[in-house]
Order: structure tokens, then sequence, then C-alpha cells
């Protein structure tokens, strides 16, 4: 299987760079989305990123995020081309000699304060709309699709959470909430329903393996999975999420203050995004119940969780 990865990946560079092909390989572990290999010519080398021909859009997305993105001052990857062949959709970007930031030696507060400068320059990008999909790159215009309970807006999104909120909710029987603290959560998405928040770019994977940190000490951003969310908050919540999960690449504490001091905010009052954070981690377990039976164990657990952190 990893052969056949990096023969397409040859393949798709060679006929772009129109040159023979020296060397390749796969990089692996440092990405969950995306098949994603190195390969060198003659005069070049790039990066490779494959997936599935429907997610197409993602890589339109990514694509317009990093160019935008440079035009702030953050730094990323060149992107060369994207497109489809066969049945995988491809983007080659220039390759960028470093190292990934789970491996560099440059103190990694450094690197996550550098983070918290980009996320602030991110968040200034001129965008529309709310949600994951860039519908109109020319307008910077986002879109969430609509389901059952949901309009696709943020009061859409948070009305539908709300009125998940019943006697018998599936939350209820999973342990996650009981009904008295059903009451509580309800009074909490109603607060946040009426907040005057700003709405911005997400890069929505802001981490230590995103980054590149080349010979310069200069950290590069990666591996955009970007939306416009609330801002700060929306990728505040993410470095709790990847702290509660205790994945490797979350932040410390003192890596966590490091990435607030870049951007300039205060650890004081975060009530406001601890309550995003189980907004979204009701959604994605309500999500799991309808549409992936496997996930919503994970998911409850992870629910529970907050509420735990919120209750207390």
């Amino acid at each position: 299987m990893e052969n056949s990865v990096v023969r397409l990946a040859e393949r798709i560079a060679s006929d772009f760079l129109l040159e023979q092909v020296k060397s390749s390989y796969q990089i692996l572990g440092k990405g969950i989305t995306n098949q994603v290999c190195v390969v060198e010519t003659e005069s070049r080398k790039v990066v490779v990123r494959m997936n599935d021909k429907d997610t197409f859009p993602n890589f339109i997305k990514e694509k317009w995020c990093i160019e935008q993105a440079a035009a702030v001052g953050v730094p990323g990857p060149e992107v060369l081309f994207i497109g489809i062949v066969d049945e995988t959709a491809y983007m080659i970007q220039a390759f960028i000699e470093g190292d990934n930031g789970l491996d560099n030696t440059v103190p990694t507060s450094d690197v996550w304060r550098k983070l918290g400068e980009y996320a602030k320059l991110i968040h200034s990008i001129q965008v529309k709309g709310y949600g994951g999909n860039l519908i109109d790159p020319l307008q910077g215009d986002f879109q969430s699709p609509s389901h059952a309970g949901s309009d696709g807006s943020w009061q859409g999104y948070v009305q539908y959470n709300i009125n998940s909120l019943t006697e018998d909710d599936p939350l209820i029987e999973l342990g996650v909430i009981t009904q008295m603290e059903s009451q509580k959560v309800r009074k909490l998405f109603e607060n946040l329903k009426s907040e005057p928040f700003h709405f911005g770019l997400n890069h929505g994977d802001i981490s230590l393996k995103n980054t590149i940190v080349n010979q310069s000490s200069q950290v590069i951003l990666l591996d955009w999975n970007a939306e416009v969310n609330v801002v700060p908050h929306a990728t505040v919540a993410q470095l709790m999420h990847y702290q509660i999960l205790g994945l490797e690449e979350s932040a410390s504490v003192e890596e966590f203050k490091a990435f607030m001091d870049g951007y300039g905010i205060s650890e004081k009052d975060l009530s406001e995004t601890r309550h995003l954070l189980l907004l979204r981690a009701f959604d994605n377990l309500r999500w799991a119940i309808d549409r992936s039976p496997d996930l919503i164990e994970p998911y409850a657990a992870f629910a529970k969780q907050v509420i735990d952190m919120i209750m207390d």
C-alpha cells in the first residue's frame, strides 16, 4: 500500500515538473487526514499531499488560506499546484527545509508564542459567513451545511443544541449529564446565543506537529483544517480540547501560557471558551449518535470530562 502511494506521488510530481524522479519517500505519523510524500527531481524537491477526489474542495480552501495568511505575515509552504488525477485529489507544495515542531531544538514555548502571534494575524483576515466550507474564494465567504434542526447558521447551531436538551436526551442515558445539569447547560447555551461574538478565520489544528522550524528558527505553519468561527475562543478551545485528550502535540501549561502571551489575551476569563468547548463536544457527540456509532463512547467520555470541568 505504501509503495503504491509513493508511486502515485512520483507520477503526480513528475507530470507537473516534467522531470524524472531521483528519490521519494512517504511521511508517516505526522498527520491523519492526507497521505503525504516527498519527491525529488533534478531541480526541485516537493511535497505531494493526496486524498480522495471528493476532498478536492478542502485543497482549494487550504490553498486560499495559505495565500491569505502569507499576505498578513504568516509563513506557510508555497502551493505549486492542486488537481485531481484518477480518483485522487492532490496538492503539490514546495519542500521546506527544517525540523517538524515536535522534533526541533528551539524551545517549544518560543514556538507556541509565535503560534499565538500567528493566530491573531489569521483572525484578522477578512472573511464572511460561518462554518468550514469555502463557497466563494473571491469574497472569502464560508458556509456550514444545514441539517435537521439547524439552518447552518451560528444561531441555528446553538439553537439546535439547546433544543436537543430534552427530558429524554440520549446524553442523559449515556451518563454524560444529569437532568439537573441539562438545565444548567441550557442556560449556558442560551447565553452563548445572545453573546455578540466576533467571527474570524481559524486554522483549525494549531499544534507543534503542524509546524516546520527552519535553520533561521522561523516557524512555518502547515496543514490547515480551516473554518470561520468565534475568535479567539474557537482556537483557544481547540488547544484546550487537545490538552484534555492528552495528545502528544497538546500544549503544556507553560506552552499554553506562551500561546496566550503571543496572542495578547489573558487566561483570567476563559469561561466563554469553556462553554464553547462544551457546545462543540455536545454537538460532536450528537453527530456520532446519528452518523457514527463507533465514536459514541470516546465522544461521550470527552463530553463528560468537559461537563465535569465546567460544573466543578
